[in-house]
Order: structure tokens, then C-alpha cells, then sequence
């Protein structure tokens, strides 16, 4: 159930992202309430009933970083090499499909709570004709939220409006931050930290970065309209967000665990990712040039966390949390549960 707050902040979130159409909106406070809204109703739309049973191992985290320098120098060599137009249709066509998944998930809290209870519960099997061993599991709650995300893709595609390159991003983000789990702080931060590197590598050392992000007609990154000619969008990168954002909401689902909702550590950590990407902001406008955001992100979210849980003497608490065994844990019980009234129903007998 959404609470309050998470519906002020989807409120909020959604009549930042419309307000351009109508007044002008200072591009630089565009992109800190927008992010950081975003990470907010990510994180809390990642706290569910039952811990997640699949989450990032330390071997992912530390291979994250060499698999995304591959896949930007190779975007970086087809737009290169290969037709800008034709990589980009490719991609829309990717994007499109991408799109509806993301946006009816993202949408779909919302609409179950208008459609009866039938229809978000029951599942539907769809086998693939010439491949059954193929199928995909879904309800007509689904198939409703997958109407508008529809609808709104095929405008994206035809028009690629800022408007919808936004939505779409921040449908993206969201998911990303309520879907993906790092498990445990340790491969946390091993991730940022190999994030941290790979954004000041291809930034600062290289024209890969900021020539792919021109050239990538796509929602993987958010546009904020300005009033300069010359420079019509900022841009911020949805890795920028959905990186120190899955790292948010594990201290957001660390504090829930030890039953503390709406204090602990998820308030230091989205305060030291408020406080990076302000940094960020600051300094791009002070040099005047593109800026590794997770440079300033990075530090800001590990180094608020890593303060707080010093000053509480919590270290070894934060560094032992981990929500594979939780869900490991929680998985037994059950088990031992459902054997244990087993037996007493036999004995019964």
C-alpha cells in the first residue's frame, strides 16, 4: 500500500517532469529534484513483503565496469563506422518494445487499484505457436497498464519528444532501482567503486563518453529544456541515477529490516546522493564542461553512509547484512513451518 509520502513523491516527480511545458523551469534544479525524486519512489517501490532471492554477487559487481566499457567503446565504433541513422532506428525499434515493458511496470501499482481483484490475480499463460517450451506469464491487469505504455512509445518513437525520452527514462530508472539488488553493502560498494573509476576513465580521458551520449538518439538519459540556444538540454545519464540509486534503497531495505521505516541510514545515503549531484552541478557550471557525475555521486553516498553507521558503532551490522541469506533465512522458516503443521495434522489423525 502507498503510503503518503510515496504518493506526494510520485505527485511531485510527475509535475516536475511536466512543468517545462508550461513555465520555465531553471535546468540545474530541473535535474537535482528530478533525480532525486526519482531514487526516492524507486527506493521505496524496492522494499517488498519478501526479501529478493536473486541479488548481484561480488564477481558481477567487480565484472560491471569491464562489461560497460565494452558495450560504450562498441556504441562508440558503430556510430563511428556504421550509419548514425540506421543505429539509431535500430535502437528506437529496441527502445519501443523496451518502453512498454518498463512504463505498464511502472504504471501498474496505480491502475490495479481501479481493476478488480480477478484480474490482477489470475495468470495467463501465452505458449509461443511454433515453440512451446516458450511461454510468458501474465494478467489482464498487465495487458491494461500495457494499453497507455503502448500508446505513449509510439509517440516516443514517431516524434521523440523530450517529454517522452523523460518518462520513458524515468520509468526506466525506476524499475532499475525497485528490480535490481546488490545484496549486500560489501558488493556495493564494490560496484561504485568500479563505476566511480569507469565514469572518470571514459569522462575525463576520452571523447567516448560524452560522443555517444550526443549521438544515442535514446531514453538513456534524461533532458532538461534551457533557455540557451546553443546548448537547447542539459543532460543527465540514467546510469547516474539508477547506479547510486539500487545502493539507496539497500540501506532504505537495511533500515526496514531492523524496522525503522522512515529514518536510519536510507536518510544518509539519499542525503549524500542529494549532495553529490548539487557538487556535480556546481562544478559543471564552474568549468563549464561535462563532468563524471559518479565522481562526486559516489563518494557522497559511500562517504554519508560510512559516517552515520561510525558514529552509531554499526559497522559490522551494515557489513553482515546481507538479503540473500535473509530471504535464504526466511525461505527455511517456512519450510520448517509448513513441515512442523504437517506433522501435527498427522498426529491429529
Amino acid at each position: 500500500m502507498m503510503r503518503n509520502h510515496e504518493r506526494a513523491a510520485n505527485v511531485a516527480l510527475l509535475g516536475l517532469t511536466l512543468a517545462p511545458l508550461f513555465i520555465k523551469v531553471n535546468p540545474n534544479l530541473n535535474v537535482i529534484l528530478t533525480a532525486c525524486l526519482t531514487v526516492y519512489v524507486g527506493c521505496y517501490r524496492s522494499v517488498k513483503p519478501t526479501p529478493p532471492s536473486e541479488t548481484m554477487s561480488s564477481e558481477h559487481a567487480m565484472r560491471f565496469p569491464l562489461v560497460g566499457s565494452a558495450m560504450l567503446l562498441s556504441l562508440f565504433l558503430l556510430f563511428k563506422f556504421v550509419s548514425k541513422d540506421l543505429v539509431n532506428a535500430v535502437l528506437t525499434c529496441y527502445f519501443f518494445v523496451l518502453g512498454i515493458v518498463a512504463l505498464s511496470a511502472t504504471l501498474l501499482p496505480s491502475i490495479k487499484r481501479f481493476l478488480p481483484k480477478k484480474w490482477n490475480e489470475d495468470l495467463i499463460v501465452w505458449h509461443a505457436p511454433y515453440l512451446r517450451s516458450l511461454s510468458v506469464d501474465f494478467t489482464r491487469s498487465q495487458i491494461v497498464a500495457s494499453i497507455p505504455g503502448t500508446f505513449f512509445c509510439a509517440w516516443y518513437a514517431a516524434q521523440k519528444h523530450w517529454l517522452a525520452n523523460n518518462i520513458l527514462g524515468i520509468s526506466f530508472c525506476i524499475q532499475g532501482i525497485e528490480m535490481l539488488s546488490l545484496g549486500s553493502f560489501k558488493t556495493g560498494a564494490i560496484l561504485l567503486a568500479g563505476l566511480f573509476v569507469y565514469d572518470i576513465f571514459w569522462v575525463f580521458f576520452t571523447p567516448v563518453m560524452v560522443s555517444v551520449a550526443k549521438s544515442f538518439d535514446a531514453p538513456i538519459k534524461l533532458l532538461f529544456p534551457t533557455a540557451v540556444s546553443a546548448r537547447p538540454f542539459s543532460m543527465l545519464g540514467l546510469g547516474d541515477i539508477v547506479i547510486p540509486g539500487i545502493f539507496v534503497a539497500l540501506a532504505l531495505r537495511f533500515d526496514v529490516s531492523r524496522g525503522k521505516h522512515n529514518s536510519g541510514y536510507f536518510g544518509s545515503a539519499f542525503l549524500g546522493y542529494t549532495a553529490g549531484l548539487v557538487l556535480t552541478i556546481v562544478v559543471m557550471n564552474w568549468f563549464q564542461a561535462a563532468q563524471p557525475a559518479l565522481l562526486y555521486i559516489v563518494p557522497g553516498v559511500v562517504g554519508f553512509l560510512a559516517v552515520h553507521c561510525i558514529w552509531n558503532g554499526e559497522v559490522k551490522q551494515l557489513l553482515e547484512f546481507d538479503e540473500s541469506k535473509v530471504a535464504s533465512d526466511e525461505s527455511k522458516d517456512s519450510t520448517s513451518l509448513k513441515d512442523g503443521s504437517g506433522e501435527n495434522s498427522k498426529k491429529a489423525e
